[in-house]
C-alpha cells in the first residue's frame, strides 16, 4: 500500500521555473507596512518570514500564485501579477 503524503511532501514536488522578473514586490516605501506581516501568517507555501528587525522578508521560490498575500496585505502594499508564460509554479501532485 502506498504512504499518505501530508501537505509539505506534495507542494516539494512542485516545480518553480524563476522568471527574469519577480511576480511579487513589495511597493517601494511600504517595506515597514504593518500589512505586510498578514503574509507571514496566510502563505500556504510559507515564503513570508520576520527577520531579527522584525521585517518581512519573502523569497519567491515555492510561490503557489494564489493570491493570498495579495488579498491578505492589499494592493496598496504590493505588486502581483502572475508570472510570464512557461515560469512559475507547475503542480505535480493531483
Amino acid at each position: 500500500m502506498s504512504e499518505t503524503l501530508n501537505l509539505k511532501a506534495k507542494l516539494g514536488l512542485n516545480v518553480f521555473k524563476e522568471d527574469k522578473e519577480r511576480h511579487i514586490n513589495i511597493k517601494p516605501g511600504m517595506e515597514k507596512d504593518p500589512r505586510l506581516k498578514r503574509a507571514v501568517l496566510v502563505c500556504p507555501a510559507g515564503l513570508y518570514s520576520l527577520n531579527e528587525q522584525g521585517e518581512v522578508e519573502f523569497t519567491i521560490d515555492g510561490c503557489l500564485e494564489c493570491g493570498t498575500c495579495r488579498i491578505a496585505c492589499g494592493t496598496e502594499v504590493l505588486e502581483w501579477k502572475y508570472p510570464n508564460g512557461g515560469s512559475g509554479v507547475q503542480f505535480r501532485f493531483g
